[in-house]
């Protein structure tokens, strides 16, 4: 068995046995491979975010938390390929929390059986990307300001080439023609402004808590004034 696969057999055969611990003689012995190899892999699987933890002593192993990943889904073939179309995308157009499609990606491929996984598996392999330009410091930085609801200080290019200063109170994202917009409030300009996350060169997080801005009201006025919820995202959105 190739690595790839391996990894996501590993998972899925700690989430199996969880809470339980298996040890790396056992895991190694279920894959034919040298213990040193799975010690390798399950390194490989904590840097990459996926829960796996060891625990040492009398009955110890390694286990994965159960609560931090996801039971068997039945996504169908097409389903599947969506998502890694999908999954692709967000981690190579510099858009905000790619990072953490990384290790979602893991959990979604470790739920997967049958034939959507070897349908996610084959299209997954037939993608490539090119290097996104936006830098991960100022995803990172945007991504906490907007988690956390706090001012940020930007370094901008816009459209002209012409470089800016600005202090802002993001409110939210946009998304238009594979491009992301940070929504906010400027302080610098006193309005609304989209700023394209790609012609951001520096963002610093100040510390500092935002007003909370609606989203819909910084459009007003704007090219993106007739933007909406987009409808894969309803499901979230709606309670329960």
């Amino acid at each position: 068995m190739n690595r790839t696969p391996r990894l996501y057999a590993l998972v899925e055969e700690l989430r199996a046995a969880a809470p339980r611990s298996l040890t790396v003689a056992a895991l190694a012995a279920r894959f034919e491979v040298s213990t040193r190899t799975v010690q390798r892999d399950l390194q490989a699987l904590m840097e990459a975010g996926v829960p796996v933890r060891t625990t040492t002593g009398r009955g110890g192993g390694w286990s994965i938390d159960p609560a931090m990943t996801l039971p068997p889904i039945g996504f169908t073939a097409e389903e599947a390929a969506a998502l890694v179309a999908a999954l692709a995308a967000a981690d190579a157009s510099a858009a905000p929390y790619s990072g953490a499609v990384r290790t979602a990606s893991q959990k979604i491929a470790a739920s997967m059986t049958g034939s959507a996984s070897t349908a996610a598996r084959q299209l997954a392999a037939r993608i490539f990307a090119l290097p996104a330009r936006t830098p991960d410091s100022v995803r990172t930085a945007v991504e906490q300001a907007l988690t956390d609801s706090t001012v940020l200080r930007l370094s901008y290019v816009d459209a002209a080439g012409q470089a800016s200063d600005r202090t802002v109170e993001p409110a939210g994202l946009l998304t238009a023609d594979g491009k992301w917009y940070v929504i906010a409030w400027c302080r610098t300009r006193q309005a609304g402004r989209g700023f394209r996350l790609d012609r951001i060169t520096a963002a610093y997080p100040t510390g500092e808590q935002a007003q909370r801005h609606d989203l819909a009201d910084l459009l007003i006025g704007s090219t993106a004034a007739d933007s909406g919820q987009p409808t894969a995202l309803a499901p979230l959105v709606s309670p329960p």
